[in-house]
């Protein structure tokens, strides 16, 4: 398993745009096969900025997301909303405490 930031940042008109795209779709993402895992965060201090935290049960199958038609679908909408390129990282979980 190993987990996919992304970091998004929008325009300020546009994040009510974007939360609804991504609240019609975050069932879809999370159901799709090999998902585990699906959340969202706003920065605290800067409201534009949004990441996407995913647990993934391998690389192909978060590759398999992004080469499906629902991920060409939601991104390309997501990001013609983007107001700075978005970054991303898949990162292995090294400790989790709960």
């Amino acid at each position: 398993m190993f987990v996919r930031i992304v970091k998004m940042s929008f325009d300020e008109n546009k994040i009510e745009d974007f939360l609804e795209n991504f609240h019609q779709n975050k069932e879809k993402i999370r159901s799709f096969k090999g998902c585990l895992f699906l959340e969202l965060y706003q920065d605290k201090d800067n409201k534009n900025v949004f990441f996407t935290y995913s647990y993934w049960d391998s690389e192909k199958d978060l590759n398999n997301y992004r080469k499906s038609e629902l991920f060409i679908r939601v991104w390309a909408k997501t990001k013609a909303m983007f107001n700075a390129k978005p970054e991303a990282w898949s990162v292995d979980k090294v400790v989790s405490l709960k």
